[in-house]
């Protein structure tokens, strides 16, 4: 779109739901990834982890940034309940157990974010309310099963199943639920 010409993107994900939504905004990018384990101070505040974690990323693939015009792109995402973080499933029981405590509820959805240059740097993040209907055992497990959502901070997506059949209000983004708060990214993208 209208990025400033000598900007190159480099996102650093393996994500292919970021990627989707930047190609969907016409944010022209190049995919190089890091390994990074993704473990944050236990004292952090429930809502400072996803940048806490979208900064440890940028600064595990600092490396990638190959040119001065090159901006990393790395990010995280959060699920939240009554002050408790619910992170990727570890297996099959634990997706269960998570999905059943989200279901009937409100909880937070934040996508924390890192643009990173060789020269500068900026941690934001996009917040979300999701209001999730009841949903019962079965079709929990027949999502699981489905779906595997093993790789779905708080175990579902919401371009699912859940998301499409369960789900009945959102305030905030749907692309920040989805992973990546795009407008939040362009905007700081055109004045980085």
């Amino acid at each position: 779109m209208m990025l400033p010409p000598d900007l190159k993107l480099i996102l650093a994900s393996k994500s292919p739901r970021r990627s989707y939504l930047l190609e969907q905004a016409g944010i022209p990018f190049t995919i190089r990834t890091a390994e990074v384990e993704e473990i944050y101070p236990p004292e952090t505040p429930v809502l400072e982890v996803a940048p806490y974690l979208a900064r440890l990323k940028a600064e595990a693939a600092d490396h990638l940034l190959e040119s001065d015009r090159e901006v990393l792109l790395t990010a995280d995402s959060v699920v939240i309940l009554d002050n408790e973080i619910f992170g990727k499933p570890r297996d099959r029981q634990d997706a269960i157990a998570t999905i059943g405590r989200l279901s009937g509820q409100r909880h937070t959805v934040v996508t924390g974010c890192c643009l990173r240059s060789r020269h500068k740097q900026i941690v934001f993040s996009g917040i979300a309310q999701v209001y999730m209907h009841d949903i019962a055992p079965t079709e929990i497990e027949a999502y699981v099963d489905r779906y595997q959502p093993y790789d779905k901070a708080g175990a579902y997506a919401i371009q699912e199943w859940i998301g499409l059949a369960k789900i009945r209000r959102i305030e905030g983004t749907y692309p920040t639920i989805m992973g990546l708060p795009v407008d939040l990214v362009y905007e700081r993208l055109l004045n980085f």
